[in-house]
């Protein structure tokens, strides 16, 4: 584990170019992605020849490597999957960045001496999340880029796993690992790493500047200090898909505010006229939301960055960095071959030259073999001490002193640059056998109230909000209801509340839960309730379903984003589900798209955002979140036979009427074709 006394400076790089941009600027660490299975799909990225020698180029500048395993995987990808964490293991890199947690499950089995980091897509924001992961064996949590100061602080002080904060780059509008529009608007997915960014297209809310989804670029450089202070591990810079100039300019910024305590202006302002959407902004470290972080990437950004801005910025990393300190030492004495020891970070070589002779004329200075030692330009080596000696009177031809030098530290660069061995054990299996309903396929109901029709007893569990009234909660006990707490989606410095929430619900004799992030899951975990797995756990494959069947999650809705054929082929042995009905939750967002137009006081926590063909998308606040719905609703009351092997199918009602949801329950009862508009989602079409 890092000293924590010494924050980390991590750099993004999508291309060896950005390798030696990050390392010559002062980056501690990069993290680059492999040609699959990268949150980055559409980055140059790296094969496995340019990956080694990435390897090789930072451990030998003691610079380390973390490989962006981050999108999730389906059962019939595992294999080639772990074939990438294989290879890249045996390479040398020091760690993996995971999202998908049968990929997780995978690796631990079979790649034991790396460290595993929780990659920010699994939205860890919780210190409860942070625990739990810590204990399944996680090394290192990437924290939400949405959190405030004193929520990263209470996750550190919360156990000893290490921290990774985002401090410069993109901000998503919807926390990283819960956005779905860019799937479900053209099927390229954001949790597969091919997201077409069309949050950053116009979308518009009553008085707002049009692009109300798109915010400025994240900018914390300033508060490198105060992160180090608080204990945090790494400072982390946005970035793969950007060019070397920016990864430089941005590592260079990181590193001079980690050193000096404070920021320089001036290389602010040149990541800047880099790259930047309307300027930067510091709103969520803060705390301050609303229109000053919303920005795009407008003409005078676009023509700030010029060739004059990029040629400084690449003068600067242009030539190798002398990062590794060598002390010499060089025997000679007449009739032995002459002797050339160099040692380096406890490494220590010997390589032999030429016998010395007796000097005709000038004899061998000291003078000039130091010279000739010191001649390390071009390398990463700086001589530091260097020890001569000479018998008396000798002579030694200067290229044989410079053949020994290059010799030494040629041995010196393959010794620190060794990739230790590892060892791989190869799984037992991928995938287990899969999942086969046993009876007839049941329904659960989810709604944002407690005012439920009596049909809804059907059921055999319904969701209401965790934070409803308890006395109403009661009254659907008492009515006959199987009633289960739906912990919120995100709670952004909530837990204490949830934990008392939860208390609550347990002393009434409510003992199920509704679970959509990990951190829920935990924070359940503790009360010893039934816990009940929802979509937004992105359970993607049948590894992943074992896994939240492992810490306890007795039955779990699958991934949205998967196919009806990939549903039906999934394992595990939990009970299996999906959303079969709803408005569908694309985005959840701290800073509200209403922030950027009238404000959040008269909406009344519902609104419409409306994008640039027309389409009315609604936004609903609550517990200190906002969530964008689809235009159309989920439908699947005629397509239930295609789902062979589900157990259970969810019916999400968020604006419906108490009418409109009975007649929607009855066609699906019935399974009759549904009436008005709807989306068939994504079960029929898949994603890329």
């Amino acid at each position: 584990m890092m000293n924590k006394n010494k924050i980390e400076i991590l750099a993004p790089c999508g291309s060896y170019d950005s390798v030696e941009a990050a390392v010559r600027q002062g980056a501690d660490a990069i993290y680059i992605g492999f040609l699959q299975f990268s949150a980055r799909a559409y980055g140059e990225n790296f094969g496995e020849e340019q990956l080694q020698k990435a390897v090789r180029y930072c451990h030998l500048h003691g610079v380390k490597v973390h490989l962006a395993v981050n999108t999730l995987i389906a059962d019939d990808e595992l294999p080639q999957a772990l074939s990438v964490a294989k290879r890249a293991y045996l390479s040398g890199v020091d760690a993996f960045i995971i999202q998908d947690l049968g990929l997780f499950s995978l690796i631990r089995e079979s790649c034991p001496e790396i460290a595993l980091h929780a990659s920010t897509q699994m939205t860890v924001h919780t210190p409860a999340a942070a625990k739990l992961l810590y204990s399944l064996g996680f090394e290192r949590v990437v924290l939400a880029r949405e959190m405030n100061r004193s929520e990263i602080s209470e996750i550190v002080k919360s156990c000893p796993v290490e921290t990774e904060v985002f401090v410069h780059g993109a901000l998503c509008m919807c926390v990283s690992g819960q956005c779905y529009l860019s799937a479900m608007i053209g099927g390229r997915s954001g949790n597969r790493g091919r997201c077409a960014q069309p949050c950053r297209l116009p979308f518009k809310v009553e008085n707002g500047t049009g692009h109300d989804l798109s915010l400025k670029d994240n900018c914390i450089i300033s508060e490198l200090s105060e992160l180090q202070k608080a204990g945090i591990t790494s400072a982390k810079i946005e970035g793969r898909m950007k060019r070397p100039e920016y990864v430089a300019a941005a590592a260079a910024a990181c590193r001079h505010s980690a050193d000096s305590g404070h920021a320089d202006e001036n290389e602010i302002e040149r990541l800047k006229a880099v790259f930047s959407r309307s300027g930067f902004t510091d709103g969520y470290y803060f705390g301050k939301l609303g229109r000053e972080m919303f920005g795009t990437r407008s003409k005078e950004d676009v023509v700030s960055a010029t060739e004059k801005v990029f040629s400084e910025i690449r003068r600067e990393y242009k030539d190798e960095i002398a990062s590794n300190s060598v002390d010499f030492t060089l025997t000679a004495f007449e009739g032995e071959p002459s002797m050339l020891t160099a040692e380096c970070k406890g490494v220590r070589v010997s390589v032999e030259g030429a016998v010395p002779e007796y000097a005709r004329n000038v004899p061998l200075s000291e003078e000039k073999v130091k010279t000739q030692l010191s001649k390390t330009g071009g390398t990463s080596f700086k001589a530091e001490n260097i020890t001569v000696r000479l018998g008396e009177g000798i002579t030694l031809p200067v290229s044989s002193v410079n053949t020994m030098r290059r010799q030494a530290l040629d041995e010196l660069e393959n010794i620190i640059t060794k990739v230790p061995d590892r060892k791989f054990i190869a799984p037992k299996n991928f995938v287990s056998k899969r999942h086969e309903r046993d009876g007839s396929m049941t329904y659960r109901a989810s709604f944002r109230h407690c005012d439920i029709d009596d049909i809804f007893k059907a059921c055999e569990l319904v969701y209401v909000p965790l934070f409803s009234d308890i006395e109403d909660i009661k009254k659907l006990v008492d009515r006959g209801f199987h009633v289960a707490a739906e912990i919120p989606r995100i709670f952004f410095g909530l837990e204490n509340k949830v934990r008392d929430k939860l208390a609550a619900l347990r002393d009434i004799g409510v003992g199920d839960v509704y679970c959509n992030n990990i951190g829920a899951a935990a924070a359940a975990k503790e009360f010893g309730l039934t816990m009940h797995g929802g979509f937004a756990l992105n359970i993607f494959n049948t590894r992943s379903a074992e896994f939240y069947e492992s810490i306890g999650v007795s039955d779990s809705e699958l991934s949205f984003e998967l196919t009806a054929n990939q549903i039906n082929r999934i394992g595990g042995k939990g009970k299996k589900g999906i959303v079969g009905y709803g408005y569908l939750p694309l985005m959840i967002m701290r800073n509200c798209p209403n922030k950027n137009g009238n404000g959040c006081s008269k909406c009344g926590g519902k609104s419409i955002i409306t994008d640039r063909k027309g389409n009315h998308f609604t936004l609903m606040c609550s517990s200190g979140c906002t969530e964008l719905f689809n235009c159309d609703p989920l439908k699947l009351s005629d397509k239930q036979d295609q789902f062979k092997n589900i157990d259970f199918m969810s019916l999400r009602f968020t604006f419906e009427t108490k009418e409109e949801c009975r007649r929607i329950f009855e066609e699906y009862l019935s399974k009759k074709k549904p009436r008005g508009d709807l989306t068939r989602g994504l079960y029929f079409r898949g994603v890329e």
